[in-house]
């Protein structure tokens, strides 16, 4: 038995250090959104604690899916993870084929997230939430701009159908910058988007808040009531950003992993660049991690059903 735990301490001594190449991320959207932001920073200062580049592949199509099909049956070997969003646990919901399973994608660590804002144009008499479904059920109700089928945009109009009573008529654009611009333009009465994409806006006075969606206030908008401060305990979303890796990646480098990230959201350099645009780090153990997307399944599923999102 002594000899057989001299072989295996031997065999682990000569197994190679993860990692010992640069690793990859792939972002499964365009490069110079937030998420591509996200990522981008926390692989910078990652890859200080691992001692190895990690480099950024965008691979957008499909609602993200095209990103993630791809790590899914990428080599579970510690060098290609998926830096994605929601659609990462909400395309199952609206989707009736998908071309991987749930369960090959592994959760590592949650990086960072960013509260939704719902905004209207700066002149819209609109001066809250109650006032915005208020609003909304006079007439044919309020046109709505979403990025698209079961995009966080897209969620927050249901669950103000669902949950406030609102009437919002759903106009989904191809991307959330589209959406916000439609507001900007009054092609569209409201959206909600990511804060470091309508803050600009905001701070230009093109955009009016009218609440944040997520479970505090935004460190960058100070003044700005969350939903739930203003008597809507249900809206509750936000944009945020992880790691995955392909099932089978040993548990040492998810860990490892895990722990460079969480030390680069401590960084100084990361939170200066991220929390300025309204972007704040979050962390945490892996075991957080499946906590949060479990939670988030749960809260999500029987709204996309209530809703009848579907996109093939």
């Amino acid at each position: 038995m002594a000899g057989c735990a001299l072989a295996g301490q031997a065999a682990q001594a000569q197994a190679p250090a993860w990692p010992t190449k640069p690793i990859k991320f792939v972002v499964p959207f365009g490069p110079g959104g937030a998420n591509d932001l996200v990522a981008r920073t926390v692989a910078e200062q990652a890859a200080k604690q691992l001692g190895q580049t990690i480099i950024i592949e965008n691979k957008p199509g499909a609602g993200s899916m095209l990103g993630a099909d791809l790590v899914a049956k990428s080599a579970p070997d510690g060098y290609t993870f998926l830096a994605p969003a929601a659609g990462v646990i909400t395309n199952a919901m609206i989707k009736s084929r998908m071309p991987y399973k749930e369960e090959d994608l592994v959760p590592v660590v949650m990086m960072a997230v960013s509260p939704s804002v719902i905004v209207v144009p700066a002149d819209s008499p609109i001066k809250d939430l109650k006032g915005l479904v208020a609003a909304s059920k006079s007439g044919q109700g309020l046109n709505f701009s979403t990025a698209g089928t079961g995009s966080t945009p897209h969620f927050v109009a249901e669950m103000l159908n669902l949950k406030a009573g609102a009437k919002m008529q759903i106009v989904p654009y191809k991307s959330g910058s589209e959406g916000m611009a439609a507001v900007v333009g009054k092609q569209v009465d409201v959206t909600s988007e990511a804060s470091p994409v309508v803050l600009p806006q905001i701070k230009g006075n093109k955009l009016k808040p009218i609440a944040s969606t997520w479970n505090r206030r935004i460190a960058a908008l100070p003044d700005l009531p969350t939903a739930e401060e203003q008597g809507f305990k249900d809206i509750v979303i936000g944009h945020w950003s992880g790691v995955f890796a392909p099932k089978g990646t040993p548990e040492a480098i998810l860990d490892k992993l895990n722990a460079a990230v969480n030390a680069a959201l401590k960084s100084p350099e990361l939170r200066a660049k991220l929390i300025p645009m309204a972007i704040d780090p979050v962390g945490g153990s892996r075991e957080d991690f499946k906590k949060f997307l479990a939670t988030e399944k749960a809260r999500l599923a029987p709204i996309a059903k209530a809703a009848q999102m579907r996109e093939d």
